[in-house]
């Protein structure tokens, strides 16, 4: 992890991550608050964030065209006007974003737990070679999980990289956030909650692109993996 943040990750972004970007640039304003929901799944979650943040833009990420067009299906006409759904990488978004100097208001990373074998760290949110590009992203951070190894390591990346994490069980409150969100609890799995607040410098328009080509990194020596999206 400390030399994730240290170094930048050179994997080129994807075809269609740079479409879902443009996307979005297109529908942001860059005044109104933005909240990503990364790796949304079906994007049902983030239809009840929509929701819960309806002064903001709220942006769904999903790497699965299936999942997103199941969501479509299933969501109908109840997608909240506030709420965007992209096929993306999800870790390309970041970088995108973090390029550019936006800054989130909020960042929610929701279910289920990624690659659960040691042997996998570094395909889970933390050990990912762009972590320090969701650190810069900034916001109010929030991974829920019914997972608590995987939160206090979640927990402890973020102390050492110098930010302050909360931990603490979650306490359902209302509208549960995913669809297995749900079925934990009616389970009666023990769900836990990370909370921190990034500061991530100043918020920019997407558009505001440094020179060159953005988002164009040569390709490294990391293959990296993005964790499996809800």
């Amino acid at each position: 992890m400390a030399r994730h943040l240290g170094s930048r990750f050179l994997r080129p972004v994807a075809g269609y991550s740079q479409q879902a970007f443009e996307r979005l640039a297109q529908r942001w304003d860059g005044r109104c608050p933005l909240v990503l929901d990364s790796a949304c799944g079906t994007g049902e979650s983030t239809a009840v964030l929509a929701r819960r943040h309806p002064a903001a833009l709220v942006i769904g990420i999903d790497q699965s065209a299936e999942r997103l067009e199941r969501g479509r299906r299933k969501l109908a006409d109840t997608l909240p006007a506030n709420a965007l759904l992209l096929r993306a990488d999800t870790t390309d978004l970041w970088a995108l974003l973090a390029e550019r100097g936006v800054t989130l208001a909020h960042h929610y990373l929701l279910y289920p737990n990624p690659w659960p074998k040691a042997e996998h760290l570094q395909r889970r949110w933390h050990g990912h070679p762009r972590w320090r590009e969701l650190l810069a992203l900034g916001g109010q951070l929030e991974l829920r999980t019914n997972w608590q190894l995987y939160a206090q390591e979640f927990a402890l990346a973020l102390r050492q990289a110098g930010q302050v994490a909360a931990l603490r069980p979650l306490v359902a409150e209302g509208t549960a956030l995913t669809p297995f969100e749900l079925k934990y609890a009616a389970s009666g799995h023990p769900l836990w909650q990370v909370q921190a607040t990034l500061d991530g410098g100043a918020p920019s328009h997407p558009s505001a692109a440094r020179a060159g080509e953005p988002g164009r990194e040569r390709a490294g020596d990391q293959a990296g993996k993005t964790p499996v999206d809800r």
